[in-house]
């Protein structure tokens, strides 16, 4: 009965979608406010109905109710309660019903927070917003009915696939998913926008809070699928330029991409037809992601459907929704007359840098990512494309952003001094050197490259440091006034700060993973000992346990250092009882500075074993620098100029006061 209430509540989500998605854009259409007014309050119910039926489908799930044919699918009675919870979204059925969920939590946000936006625009945006989620819902219920049932029951299901019983993977998809939803915001306001004919710096304050929650989610969920890829899957990466892999990156660029532009927007009036350009390619990026994963044309770890008519049906939804919107952009962008002027040296011309060089990388990871499927598709010679590839065209369109980076926040609106900002500077340039060259003592014999990527991070982290000591006056006032002047910034203030330093960690991470990894793979017998970078690691017994549902054998390894105990590492491979398959648990080593990295493989003759040993220098500057990514979005996102947008249009008394200003 529950799996039916479930189901029940979709299809009365459907409907009122659909009203949802009419009936507000006629009223707005037409001036009519009553019908405007059905928008907030309809957005409210579609998020009621959504989350009742994903109530409805984790019960079935809790109390492993076989006789849905996705809980027997995915989930088995001797799963932990975690891996049951995030099995409800761990396949193509339960991840839809969590997308349709995010995207109604989202408009139902606009409907409850948007009280300062016009009542046309607000009722355009919930309409659109709407109109998604009527395609997705549909999509749901005629493809991918999560509640359809199974007769006769197993006695037990068949296991979540065990890749994903993990932690990472448990928090993964929702943080992912958070992000490539919350893109439907920045969308939705686009859309309306562009019917409205009207972009201006109060729309920008409005959009900016959205696509920033959309980016921060997109942060978390990429440093978490790369995290659970470290860890997980024993290769001792955390990236390897898999599709699905960059069908969440490609999003992100854009979206970092858009932040910048909306500043543009909102200070300068300008960059408006490109803001919104960029708000429909970042969803529409979003959606083809959704494709790949969900129509069959890839064999992944993350792809979940395998139907080919699942693909149509969303090849369809996606030619429609990016189709549809740029036709409408191709319409009505000619219209959107840029405001202020700038010169090319100037904050606008760093932002307009940092978007040209972000929209570029998009652009090649999407042609990177594609053509494989369209070489596959026009049945030609198949080509591989990988990390070769990417690191070539990708990274060098990095390295500018990077050094606008630094420099930008330097110069003045609308016309910069370049001589004033690089004299400012001279400090961060100096430091830039004398990190790279120590660098460059203590890794010596490695690529031209590394010593670039650190480099790199060295000048944004110092020039950003730099940037934020001249805006508090350290230096040229007392300390005491200096601080008090850091107490008084806006947060959005330390947020740019914060991001800014942890992007410079995150790259100096990447790069020393990447490039300064050693490792080794051999074969040990108990006994057995390897020296890797200066430790050495003695291969101990290996031992049967038993977990919840799976069967584990336990190596251990003892590691010395210049002959002095260090430390014990415990590899662990996973036996799951039910598939049968085989899961790596890696024994990873973290200090500040590198990981030691353990796994143990397959078993060889004469009670000998595979096994791999890694030493990464820098990897735990990764983590460290995205989380301080996704605090400083957190920082920004709180700042209470962004989440009040723009100030109440009710303190207008009169039409021509109520039209915002072009900036402030």
């Amino acid at each position: 009965m529950i799996a039916e209430f479930g189901h029940f509540a979709l299809v009365l989500a459907l409907m009122v979608a659909l009203v949802q998605g009419i009936v507000p854009m006629v009223g707005a259409a037409r001036g009519d406010i009553r019908l405007m007014d059905m928008a907030p309050p309809a957005a409210t119910v579609q998020l009621l109905l959504v989350a009742a039926a994903f109530g409805a489908l984790m019960y079935s799930y809790i109390v492993s109710d076989f006789s849905v044919m996705n809980v027997a699918q995915n989930s088995n009675s001797l799963q932990p309660m975690l891996y049951k919870i995030s099995g409800v979204w761990g396949n193509h059925e339960g991840s839809l019903v969590l997308w349709v969920l995010i995207l109604a939590l989202y408009g139902g946000m606009v409907a409850l927070f948007g009280g300062n936006l016009p009542p046309t625009l607000k009722a355009r945006v919930l309409a659109v917003q709407a109109i998604v989620a009527f395609g997705f819902l549909a999509f749901l219920l005629f493809t991918s009915n999560p509640f359809e049932r199974l007769f006769p029951p197993p006695l037990d299901g068949a296991d979540l696939n065990p890749l994903l019983q993990d932690p990472g993977l448990a928090f993964h998809p929702p943080m992912l998913y958070a992000g490539y939803v919350g893109l439907s915001t920045a969308f939705s306001f686009a859309v309306a926008a562009l019917i409205e004919g009207k972009v201006d710096a109060a729309w920008a304050r409005w959009v900016r809070p959205w696509t920033l929650a959309a980016w921060i989610f997109l942060t978390a969920g990429i440093a978490l699928g790369s995290w659970w890829a470290y860890y997980e899957l024993g290769w001792g990466g955390f990236w390897f330029w898999d599709p699905v892999e960059n069908a969440s990156f490609m999003p992100w660029l854009v979206a970092t991409a858009l932040l910048h532009s909306a500043i543009v927007v909102e200070k300068r009036d300008t960059l408006k037809s490109w803001t919104i350009l960029l708000a429909i390619i970042g969803f529409s990026l979003s959606l083809i992601g959704t494709f790949l994963v969900r129509s069959g044309v890839l064999t992944s770890v993350h792809a979940f459907a395998t139907d080919p008519e699942r693909g149509v049906f969303i090849l369809l939804l996606l030619v429609i929704a990016i189709g549809g919107s740029l036709v409408l952009f191709a319409w009505r962008a000619p219209s959107m007359q840029a405001g202020g002027l700038f010169q090319p040296v100037s904050r606008e011309g760093g932002l307009i840098v940092n978007n040209l060089f972000m929209s570029v990388a998009a652009l090649v990871v999407l042609i990177g990512t594609l053509t494989p499927l369209m070489v596959d598709a026009l049945n030609l010679p198949k080509v591989s494309v990988g990390a070769p590839y990417f690191n070539i065209v990708f990274v060098p369109l990095m390295m500018p952003v990077i050094i606008a980076a630094g420099i930008g926040p330097l110069l003045a609106w609308k016309r910069g001094d370049i001589k004033g900002a690089l004299a400012r500077l001279k400090y961060a340039v100096l430091a830039t050197v004398i990190l790279t060259a120590l660098a460059g003592w203590l890794a010596w014999g490695y690529s031209i490259g590394s010593l670039l990527g650190i480099a790199l991070a060295a000048w944004l982290g110092t020039a950003t440091v730099t940037e934020f000591a001249s805006r508090i006056g350290l230096g040229r006032l007392p300390l005491r006034n200096s601080l008090r002047r850091a107490g008084g910034l806006p947060r959005s203030a330390w947020g740019m700060t914060v991001t800014h330093i942890g992007f410079a960690i995150t790259i100096a991470g990447i790069t020393g993973a990447s490039l300064w990894r050693t490792e080794s793979i051999q074969v040990m017998r108990p006994g057995d000992t390897v020296e890797v970078a200066g430790y050495e690691f003695t291969f101990g017994n290996v031992e049967n346990l038993r977990g919840p549902n799976y069967f584990i054998e336990r190596g251990t390894f003892t590691v010395w250092r210049d002959g002095e105990f260090y430390t014990v590492m415990e590899p662990e491979k996973r036996r799951y009882m039910v598939q049968q398959r085989e899961t790596t648990e890696a024994a990873i080593f973290t200090t500040p500075m590198k990981d030691l990295y353990a796994v143990i493989g397959d078993k060889a003759d004469g009670g000998a074993w595979v096994t791999r040993i890694y030493h990464s220098p820098l990897v735990p500057w990764m983590w460290i620098g995205s989380l301080m990514m996704i605090v400083g979005g957190t920082l920004s996102l709180s700042d209470r100029r962004l989440r009040v947008g723009a100030p109440s249009r009710r303190r207008a008394a009169t039409p021509a006061a109520a039209q915002p200003a072009g900036a402030e």
